[in-house]
């Protein structure tokens, strides 16, 4: 990977706010499941909570050419993916660049409004977790939302535990930012699930 100039303190911050505000409302640019996928470890946290957990697609957003994040998502076998709010399934987020925590919650309030309808009372309640849930981020960090199929949903922050809610609507929008048809970056979507060309 070529290095990548660091810019001065106010430049980053403007940065970190258009990608947290605008990467997800570009098409993703997402390469075909990293031919090294495999050989990835499956996090610390996730091999206690679902050790039967296997890595089904990974792909990176980027925006404007730069990377914002690689995504992998983690399921049993046999998963469904028109069912994914449904089975025991995790979210790993491995960040390249900096963004504010609380940027990362507003943006996935937009973005859960895309998979479906909710009231003003839930966006409330949803934005005060998740901005519990991501504290600012670096590059290397990663994020891990963990669902259990059943509503359950837990976060992590570098393998320590951040936030947690039982609410099968906010699993299921929540997970759709990415799996869902109606997610804003398909192509991610699409390596993700394994479905890259």
């Amino acid at each position: 990977m070529k290095a990548i100039h660091t810019p001065g303190h106010a430049t980053a911050f403007v940065l970190a706010s258009l990608f947290c505000l605008l990467a997800m409302t570009h098409p993703a640019h997402a390469a075909p499941p990293l031919a090294s996928a495999p050989s990835v470890a499956a996090p610390a946290e996730l091999r206690q909570a679902l050790p039967e957990a296997r890595l089904v697609g990974t792909g990176a957003l980027r925006f404007f050419g730069l990377r914002v994040y690689e995504a992998r998502l983690w399921a049993g076998p046999g998963f469904e993916p028109l069912r994914y709010d449904q089975q025991a399934m995790a979210l790993e987020l491995v960040y390249d660049r900096r963004l504010e925590g609380g940027a990362i919650a507003e943006r996935s309030i937009a973005e859960m409004r895309r998979v479906g309808p909710f009231s003003e009372e839930q966006s409330r309640q949803w934005l005060a977790l998740m901005r519990q849930a991501f504290p600012d981020v670096a590059a290397q960090d990663r994020l891990l939302g963990l669902s259990d199929g059943q509503g359950g949903v837990r976060f992590f922050h570098n393998g320590q535990p951040t936030a947690q809610i039982r609410d099968a609507q906010y699993a299921r929008l929540f997970f759709g930012i990415w799996l869902a048809e109606q997610t804003s970056a398909p192509a991610l979507r699409n390596a993700l699930l394994g479905l890259a060309h």
